[in-house]
């Protein structure tokens, strides 16, 4: 590969890799690597800067304010660091501030690995809070901000204008927690606890943020209008003294101290309740860093030393297979003990048989393991040199290895998950589902009385619901005989649903809300659709031949048809209640915007869909209507650029006159 094609492919992956950090707030590639295929640019266009263009990712920080929130024009630019990756190139930055300055005393960091934020206040009070953004535009979530507890709103000392930078992140503990209430709901997973928080900052409803118990600490102060410090460490004392978070700190004499300071966060990373990405080395002295002062880009006073990922050898004992709460099945590699980032390591993740495969990981090899983003352990590669003989490919179970059911390998991804309808490895997300409000809506059964129920051994399947008795439910924690019986109501008041809100509680993989109620519809029965081939379910508009293929292998399994019995036995309704399907929109796509005032969005989807129409999330030239609401937006602005008619609610209306 010639000079001209690295610089052009180093481009493209670190733009890339801006994008899902910065836009998508879902990213693919590690910090480490990032920051190394960034240093690796900066050599090249160091030697041939006649290729450096505009556009490099060296010529910017890299950020892009998200829709919804205000830009914030940072008063004073939050810098980033210069990274340095080893204790020479440490030495080596020393070694060029002490050229300026002598004598130099400096403060040593954790780096926390969350979202970089400015706090304004004025007169004491807190009055705006941005994110960093590029360096010196931002987004405006003050009020996102304001549910960070840590966060004073008052400072005891009322200075006309302060401005202090700080890392917002969110706790390993409440990350945890979080991923496992998102496992149940069967909503993606937070990759680590950085892009937890960084997505949570940015949501636009507060009430989300505050869910996430989000926490900050201060490290700055950007500006202090009537206030004067000397050293680093008195703005530090200053801030605590007004009530803030500060990071941890440690005062080292000279470049040796701040090496074993270095060193010693290193080893005792995992004691933190927040990630770290490195350790921070700054300048205490303030006229110092005035002397010193800054590049085009980063600070000439401070340095971020990032840890390398550490890697030691390993045997696999043995691979043993989880199922998750949504049926997807993990293998695990089990290894020797061996100790790795702070901790002794005996399991590393194999995330899924393609990632077997291509690494050809086997019960026997001798493998590399490191900790992915300090946190999962997991493979590298493997040491076929020291590979003994007799080893085999590993293949993941044909067969749940929980309840026996057959397994499937998603249509649009590596996951390979379990197909029973019972299986107990998924009955806390199966029961999740099933009393959603899309699906049977069985008001007061959310997530702690379902884990309630499920640990006192009174529900093992969803059928068991119909079966349940007051008085055992109100000895349950958190449940009172009221309670217990307002539970009860719902769960039989729940029998009376349409088929097609228990044909999507069923959870069946491509059968959502929308292909419940046209199956529902079509057939009118959960007989009539379980007797269904895939030839005639395919015959069926928007049922293509995979979704017809989970239907037919769902309703022929042991485990689906015993539920369904038990639900017949308890008086569940298995016919369709919906008026019969018209077809005077038949043909016809519709896009909703804004705010109707005779019926919410979801009620204009279904009397479209009850005439035969469809109902689309976004405008293409295939749009046959687009009916606009109230404070219509970016999709009323792009059917007029595409000349797509436009409805408004009493047009709307007056095409559904005579609808029967």
């Amino acid at each position: 590969m010639d000079v001209k094609q690295e610089i052009e492919q180093l481009r493209a992956e670190l733009e890339r890799a801006n994008y899902e950090y910065y836009v998508l707030d879902a990213p693919t590639m590690s910090d480490y690597d990032f920051d190394y295929k960034l240093r690796r640019l900066e050599e090249i266009e160091g030697v041939h800067p006649e290729l450096i263009t505009p556009d490099s990712p060296t010529q910017r920080v890299g950020g892009k304010a998200a829709e919804g929130f205000d830009e914030v024009v940072h008063q004073v630019p939050l810098e980033s660091l210069q990274d340095v990756f080893s204790l020479e190139e440490l030495s080596e930055f020393g070694q060029r501030v002490e050229e300026v300055v002598e004598g130099v005393s400096y403060d040593v960091e954790p780096k926390v690995d969350g979202l970089s934020v400015a706090l304004e206040y004025e007169n004491g009070l807190f009055v705006r809070g941005a994110t960093r953004g590029d360096g010196r535009v931002g987004e405006d979530v003050t009020q996102n901000l304001k549910t960070v507890r840590s966060i004073p709103l008052r400072l005891p000392e009322s200075l006309p204008r302060l401005i202090v930078r700080g890392e917002v992140f969110m706790p390993k503990s409440v990350f945890h927690k979080l991923n496992e209430e998102r496992e149940l709901a069967g909503q993606p997973l937070f990759a680590n606890p950085r892009n937890a928080a960084a997505g949570s900052l940015r949501q636009l409803d507060p009430k989300i943020a505050a869910s996430r118990q989000l926490d900050i600490l201060v490290f700055n102060i950007q500006f202090a209008e009537g206030k004067e410090f000397q050293t680093h460490t008195e703005t530090l004392d200053y801030l605590e003294s007004q009530h803030f978070r500060v990071i941890p700190r440690t005062c080292c004499d000279s470049m040796d101290s701040c090496a074993r300071q270095i060193e010693r966060i290193g080893d005792s990373r995992e004691a933190f309740d927040f990630d770290i990405d490195g350790a921070v080395i700054k300048v205490n002295s303030l006229s110092e860093r005035e002397l010193l002062g800054s590049t085009a880009k980063f600070p000439r006073w401070a340095a971020a030393y990032k840890y390398p990922p550490e890697q030691k050898p390993s045997k696999v004992v043995d691979i043993v297979v989880q199922v998750g709460r949504t049926g997807v099945l993990t293998p695990k590699a089990v290894v020797e003990p061996v100790r790795l980032a702070g901790t002794t390591v005996t399991n590393a993740t194999l995330h899924n048989q393609d990632f077997i495969t291509e690494k050809d990981v086997r019960i026997g090899d001798t493998v590399l393991v490191q900790k992915a983003g300090e946190i999962i352990p997991e493979i590298v590669s493997v040491l076929k040199e020291k590979r003994p003989e007799g080893t085999v490919p590993y293949q993941l179970p044909a067969q749940c290895p929980v309840c026996g059911a057959a397994v499937v390998r998603d249509e649009d991804g590596a996951a390979i998950r379990c197909t029973g309808a019972e299986c107990p490895a998924q009955l806390m997300r199966n029961l999740v589902h099933f009393a959603s409000r899309d699906a049977m809506d069985i008001e007061g059964l959310g997530p702690a009385n379902v884990e309630n129920l499920v640990n006192a051994g009174l529900l093992k399947t969803p059928g068991d619901l119909y079966s349940l008795q007051a008085e055992d439910v109100a000895k349950l924690e958190r449940m009172g005989k009221k309670s217990a019986q307002n539970l009860i109501e719902a769960i039989e008041k729940s029998k009376n649903n349409d088929l097609s809100k228990l044909l999507n509680a069923f959870g069946i993989r491509q059968v959502g809300q929308k292909a419940a109620q046209v199956l529902a519809r079509q057939f009118g029965s959960m007989e009539a659709i379980a007797a269904a081939g895939e030839e005639e379910l395919t015959a069926v508009p928007d049922i293509g031949a995979i979704t017809a293929q989970s239907l037919t292998a769902w309703f022929s399994a042991p485990q689906s048809r015993h539920l369904l019995e038990t639900l017949r036995a308890a008086g569940v309704n298995m016919e369709s209640r919906a008026e019969p399907v018209g077809d005077k929109l038949a043909g016809l796509t519709f896009v909703l915007t804004g705010e109707l005032t005779g019926f919410t969005r979801k009620e204009a989807g279904e009397r479209i869909q009850a005439l035969g129409g469809k109902v689309s999330g976004s405008v293409s030239k295939k749009t046959s209507f687009v009916v606009a609401g109230e404070a219509a937006g970016s999709k009323l602005r792009k059917a007029q650029e595409l000349d797509i008619p436009i409805l408004d609610e009493s047009g709307f209306l007056a095409m559904l006159e005579n609808e029967k």
